[in-house]
């Protein structure tokens, strides 16, 4: 007999059928597999809408919960709050370490700082419209876009930034140069192993390579020419990066 997963490992995924593209649940399930599994599966939406037929379509395939509600009034629809309370429900009652919120609403800000705030970690998708507060409030934030392909690994990645739009990103050099230096060896040159250096970037906030178009963040760094990124640099192998020295 299997052991159940321990509640780390558990995940509840809470679909904004309204805000969410249906031709990318199987992407949206295969990312989830890496953080464990998906026990709990919900969509919410009025069912009765034409334009969720996309989603009536693949319910059954990934075994997700249509969570039916009517709109109240017209032009509004009460599932973005049938959402927040049954997260709240969950979080309260249900052995859940990790949240998959899939939605463009920066409404739902509040609910992943709330779960956060409790310890979880909240995985969002979403599209290129989704407002910075809400992607920045997820562990890990993953667009949906159709621009986005899958790669040879059978990754998804949006189009690849090229070097010069990446330098231009200010925000994401200071991000990538800062967490270099907090694990720089002085002694050794400046390098630092890539390993600690993107758990430093993860933990800042919402961050995926993918992102910007490269599967691991080794090809991000390696990308733009003011880091330096080499492999087997010590006998016990793995990648180091450093800040490029100029002359």
């Amino acid at each position: 007999m299997t052991n159940p997963a321990p509640a780390t490992d558990s995940i509840a995924l809470l679909i904004d059928a309204d805000n969410a593209p249906a031709a990318r649940i199987d992407f949206i399930i295969a990312e989830l597999a890496s953080y464990g599994t998906v026990n709990i599966r919900r969509a919410y939406g009025n069912w009765q809408k034409p334009e969720l037929a996309g989603w009536q379509k693949v319910l059954n395939d990934y075994a997700i919960q249509p969570m039916q509600h009517f709109d109240l009034v017209k032009g509004k629809n009460a599932s973005d709050m049938a959402l927040l309370i049954d997260a709240m429900d969950i979080l309260n009652t249900k052995a859940v370490g990790t949240f998959c919120l899939v939605s463009s609403d920066c409404d739902f800000t509040p609910l992943v700082n709330r779960l956060r705030a409790d310890g979880k970690q909240v995985i969002g998708f979403g599209g290129k419209n989704a407002a910075k507060p809400f992607v920045a409030s997820c562990t890990r934030f993953l667009y949906l876009d159709e621009e986005s392909k899958p790669s040879a690994s059978s990754t998804t990645v949006r189009t690849k930034r090229p070097a010069n739009q990446l330098k231009q990103d200010t925000a994401l050099i200071n991000m990538l140069r800062r967490a270099i230096d907090a694990h720089a060896d002085s002694d050794d040159d400046g390098w630092a192993a890539l390993g600690p250096v993107g758990s430093h970037i993860n933990n800042q906030g919402s961050f995926d390579p993918r992102n910007h178009g490269y599967t691991k963040l080794a090809d991000l760094f390696a990308a733009i020419d003011l880091f330096e990124v080499r492999k087997n640099r010590t006998p016990n192998g793995g990648a180091f990066v450093q800040v490029r020295r100029r002359g």
